[in-house]
């Protein structure tokens, strides 16, 4: 508990035992009617003191009406009644109304807290500082000071403060505050490293290729302490009934509690107090309390506060409550393939060598004459011979869109695609499947052909299948080859799939999708540059955060830190649970408050139910606080996943 809760629950603990002392003084002496009353007030105004405060700064800068306002007014008409009545019986029911309230506080401050203490926990991954060597010391920086390029040192158990490559050292990273994951990342020279991670048992020298501003950890930040900005649609709604509400039953309050004792009056002829205003003006008083939207106003934004919380600890940023309903709402998901579903790390998977030469030959050859290229298919080739001592390359250039041209041992090696094949005049027969195929040529001689692919992502296919059992319809859309998309959508059972696309038709399918007959929400998962537009254009956009480019992020409305499609259904259960628990929570505000208001009100009115009006404020306290109480605890459940 924070100080302040502290406080409060020492205030409600001593206002109690003084009430309970009051209390006992009032049945058992029966002092004067007055005494009894200033007994009370001592209980009263220490608990109440802060809402009597409140509600008079607020009439003064013309802020009238909110709960503070309802409840002043019902705990000083209750005492009011009090000098009308001359009996000290409903200074016991004011006190009570108090009471009953700031517990109903205390439980609010206390689950908010707890509902803020999960995003508050990525507090801790933003480093205090940056090591940086200087005349053989390390000295601390502020991480900010320091720019791209520059080297730093992070010893055993420090925070990453900045995003790098490491230049030496291996070690074993915690990511858990910043992906979620348990289990620990290793790491080694020429490997990058992301801000926020804490260091295991190595040290590590790493060159910087952000600015602080631009790391993982200040934009992390960034994106959790703008998640408030996005409303959804259930809070804007609340937060304008609250307005419109409160002056509303304000007024109604009034009317009950002086338009029907009139027209009683003018029909009995009877003007007592007593007989004709008192049951109205009590049942207006108890109106005020039961009338409190605080169950309302409280619950429904917690619901969506656990449930970014909660979703924040699986690694799942959410920019704002507003994407987490509409993805509840969601019936088409929309895939990017590479780097989305599939891991975007390609590996050799058929090797087909002409007659005489082995396989692994022809490998050695290709990964030798590609072995100065960074394009995907190449790393593809030196995976495949790791451990070998590949042949030295007296002259090596790239083909742009074609492929490479290397000097072996005096000889001409050209490795590529079919359209490089086709210039050299080489005839290559085709090779067919789903992937990338490369032929290999040597001194004018075909010596064969390799067929690299994509690898999918292990949770890909589960995810694809949940999804479906959702009755959500799953599309993908790449720019990759026909053949290697349909292989990858039959695999994995996508509905359906477009493939050899540009970034402005994969804008225009989602476009189509958006705007069908059905007209319903739809997601994009993408990781890519070329998926920023997309991105920005679906109803949520959803990016692969740690491996996925900044471009997507930015333009993203979620982030799956850990790149798993998984935590796309994750996201989709949190989203659903807390529009439940949403649900739940107005339904139960509404309904109780609205029942406890038409028994009030028969109570006033219909003579039989009199008996039962001592019940009155018992019943009210409990519809306002007990409510807002079983509210609350309902909405912390979107916490937990």
């Amino acid at each position: 508990m924070s100080k302040k809760q502290k406080k409060l629950l020492w205030r409600i603990l001593v206002a109690g035992g003084l009430f309970a002392a009051v209390l006992t003084v009032n049945l058992t002496l029966h002092p004067v009617w007055w005494v009894g009353v200033l007994l009370m007030l001592v209980p009263y105004l220490t608990v109440g003191y802060d809402v009597l405060l409140s509600a008079a700064q607020k009439i003064v800068r013309g802020k009238v009406f909110d709960e503070h306002f309802l409840m002043t007014v019902a705990s000083l008409g209750a005492f009011a009644l009090c000098f009308v009545e001359k009996d000290a019986h409903n200074a016991h029911e004011a006190v009570v109304i108090l009471l009953f309230y700031q517990v109903g506080e205390l439980f609010q401050s206390v689950a908010v807290g707890r509902s803020r203490r999960s995003l508050k926990d990525l507090l801790s991954m933003m480093p205090d500082y940056a090591g940086v060597e200087r005349e053989g010391q390390i000295v601390h920086l502020d991480p900010e000071e320091i720019e791209v390029g520059q080297q730093i040192i992070i010893l055993p158990g420090e925070k990453i403060p900045l995003d790098g490559v490491v230049l030496s050292g291996t070690s074993s990273l915690d990511t858990a505050s910043l992906t979620g994951e348990s289990l620990p990342k290793d790491v080694k020279e020429g490997d990058s490293v992301l801000s926020g991670c804490i260091n295991g048992e190595g040290t590590l020298r790493v060159r910087v290729s952000k600015p602080y501003s631009e790391s993982t950890v200040s934009r992390i930040m960034e994106l959790v302490e703008n998640a408030g900005m996005n409303k959804s649609k259930s809070e804007s709604f609340i937060s304008s009934f609250a307005k419109r509400y409160t002056p509303a039953v304000t007024l109604l309050a009034l009317f009950l509690a002086l338009i029907p004792p009139l027209f009683v009056g003018l029909f009995s002829g009877k003007w007592s107090f007593d007989h004709t205003f008192y049951p109205f003006v009590h049942a207006a008083l108890m109106f005020l309390i039961v009338s409190c939207p605080c169950a309302l106003v409280i619950s429904v934004p917690m619901s969506f506060f656990g449930g970014i919380g909660g979703a924040s600890r699986k690694g799942i940023l959410v920019k704002g409550s507003g994407y987490l309903e509409t993805l509840a709402k969601c019936k088409t998901v929309v895939f990017d393939k590479t780097g989305t579903l599939t891991s975007g790390d390609f590996t050799v998977k058929e090797v087909h060598p002409v007659k005489g030469i082995p396989e692994e030959e022809l490998l050695l050859v290709a990964a030798s004459a590609e072995q100065y290229s960074t394009h995907p298919l190449a790393l593809a080739l030196k995976k495949a011979t790791e451990g070998q001592t590949l042949y030295s390359v007296e002259e090596h250039r790239n083909l742009a869109g074609k492929g490479v041209y290397a000097r072996m041992k005096g000889q001409e090696i050209y490795v590529g695609n079919r359209l490089l094949m086709e210039e050299l005049a080489i005839e290559a027969p085709l090779l067919e499947g789903a992937g990338s195929a490369l032929y290999v040529c040597q001194g004018g001689r075909y010596l064969g052909a390799l067929l690299a692919g994509d690898t999918l992502k292990e949770d890909s296919g589960k995810s694809v299948e949940t999804l479906k059992s959702y009755g959500i319809l799953t599309v993908m859309l790449t720019g990759d080859r026909r053949e290697n998309g349909e292989a990858t959508a039959a695999e994995l059972g996508v509905a359906r799939c477009e493939a050899e696309l540009l970034p402005e038709d994969k804008v225009r399918i989602v476009e189509e999708l958006i705007n069908g007959e059905q007209s319903e929400k739809t997601v994009y998962v993408g990781d890519g540059i070329n998926d920023a537009p997309v991105l920005t254009l679906a109803d949520v956009g959803v990016a692969m955060g740690a491996l996925g480019s900044d471009a997507a992020i930015e333009a993203a409305d979620i982030v799956l830190m850990n790149d798993r499609p998984s935590d796309l259904v994750t996201a989709l259960r949190i989203a659903r649970k807390t529009m439940c628990i949403v649900k739940q929570n107005i339904v139960l505000a509404i309904g109780v408050k609205v029942g406890v208001m038409l028994l009030l009100a028969m109570m006033a009115v219909l003579p039989m139910l009199a008996p039962l009006s001592a019940f009155a404020g018992t019943l009210a306290v409990f519809a306002d606080v007990g409510v807002s109480v079983i509210a609350i605890l309902n909405a912390m459940r979107a916490m937990k996943i």
